[in-house]
């Protein structure tokens, strides 16, 4: 994480700032209504977002007032205010024309700011912006009063809720994930008390910067989700209709902020927007142990079961897999239908993250076959892949009922270690040149 720097508006407020990256060209990003630029740091989606936008400009983050760590605010907060916020930091940094980034309520000071200023901005992007809350007439696709008065009142008990059960009506694809929707629950409590949100949102349906899109003269890109719920996209093609010569890209997905579904095309679009070519970027590598289980005869116990006993089954292990996973530093990667691939920083860990799960399922009169292989993996967004995770499978499936089996490479790294480990002979993984010893762990 950079570190956090403040910038003083015109009335004195601080104004917390970050800047990733190097420039040119310079992308000052005004995000949501609530942020913590600090906390954001936290989740590996927003990261991930940050150093590929980093990879090609000077990216610029901060807190508008009343949120994160930026000065509070105590009465009405106007659209001119979170504008000389962008101003601030602009100047602080001392900027030349550089291109505004806003999503969500941050595309208002955005579009704002470039139509008042366009000597001092050199493009604007807009992701799934607003620029008129309500619903109206001229509108038809915003918030209709009942449902702004209802999400309201709901602010105290959401903010409540720590397991983050509403962040499902913002980002949709995050209903399965427990763990993002519970990191959305700690950053929209870190980011404003419930009384500063009501005030901020107050401010939101209050400001309508529709009058000002002709006034921007320029470049603009409008991105959105083509299926998002929380603002329609027929508000982006409204502003992509009235900015003269805007360019409107559709995308795939239903979730509303930047750095969930298809970030990466979202990041391509903005790249060649900016620097005007859209380059491949090699995949991340890292080195990694991965851990593979499988549920030893799933399909005879499936049949045995039903369809919905056998999904309450695999819920139920997956939820004690996940536990073990967190309590041994793990990342859950995915399920893999009767099965899951997690990955470790190190073999240690694994083997014993892997000997934990193999004893807290058999209280679901379940058997695994476990299996981990340590090599440099690619990284994949939310995925993993490559050969390592290749072998991984592969040594999982020879696993005897019961068996943590690992490859020579485990076994190497881990000498001098308290693990003891049985030689169970060459084998050929399919897919995978040459001949691999494997080793069984011992005990345990």
């Amino acid at each position: 994480m950079p570190e956090t720097r403040y910038a003083r508006t015109p009335d004195g407020a601080h104004i917390a700032y970050q800047v990733v990256g190097t420039g040119p060209p310079d992308i000052v990003y005004a995000n949501s209504f609530m942020s913590h630029i600090e906390v954001s740091w936290e989740y590996p989606r927003a990261v991930s977002f940050y150093e590929r936008m980093a990879a090609f400009s000077r990216l610029v983050l901060f807190d508008r007032r009343g949120t994160g760590l930026s000065d509070p605010i105590v009465d009405r907060f106007v659209i001119e205010d979170r504008s000389a916020d962008l101003g601030a930091v602009i100047d602080d940094l001392e900027l030349e024309r550089p291109v505004l980034l806003g999503s969500s309520e941050g595309g208002m000071t955005c579009t704002h700011f470039a139509a008042l200023n366009p000597e001092r901005v050199a493009g604007l992007i807009l992701f799934s912006t607003t620029v008129a809350t309500l619903a109206s007439d001229e509108a038809p696709w915003g918030w209709s009063r009942e449902f702004f008065d209802s999400f309201l009142d709901s602010i105290g008990a959401t903010w409540a809720d720590r397991r983050g059960d509403g962040v499902v009506l913002v980002n949709p694809s995050l209903a399965d994930d427990a763990d993002a929707r519970a990191w959305y629950a700690r950053y929209f409590r870190l980011s404003a008390s419930p009384s500063l949100v009501r005030t901020l949102l107050t401010g939101v349906v209050e400001a309508d910067v529709r009058g000002l899109l002709p006034l921007v003269e320029v470049p603009t890109l409008v991105l959105h989700r083509s299926d998002e719920t929380w603002l329609r996209v027929e508000g982006s093609r409204y502003v992509a209709d009235h900015i003269p010569d805007a360019k409107l890209v559709e995308l795939p997905g239903t979730d509303h902020y930047i750095w969930e579904q298809n970030a990466e095309a979202v990041v391509e679009e903005i790249e060649e927007f900016v620097t005007g070519v859209r380059r491949e970027r090699p995949a991340q590598r890292s080195v990694k142990s991965v851990l593979f289980t499988d549920i030893v005869g799933s399909t005879a116990v499936a049949q045995a079961l039903g369809d919905e006993r056998w999904r309450r089954l695999l819920d139920r292990h997956e939820a004690l897999v996940r536990r073990q996973v967190e309590r041994f530093d793990g990342r859950f990667v995915k399920s893999t239908g009767d099965g899951v691939l997690i990955t470790f920083d190190g073999p240690a860990r694994a083997i014993r993250c892997a000997l934990a799960i193999r004893e807290a399922v058999r209280g679901l009169d379940l058997a695994l076959r476990l299996g981990i292989h340590t090599g440099e993996v690619e990284l994949r967004s939310d995925d993993v892949g490559g050969i390592a995770v290749h072998i991984g499978a592969r040594v999982a499936a020879l696993a005897d009922t019961g068996e943590v089996l690992v490859s020579r490479t485990v076994v190497d790294l881990l000498v001098g270690s308290d693990f003891g480990f049985t030689d169970r002979g060459e084998h050929e993984l399919k897919g995978v040149p040459g001949n691999w010893r494997l080793f069984a762990v011992e005990g345990h």
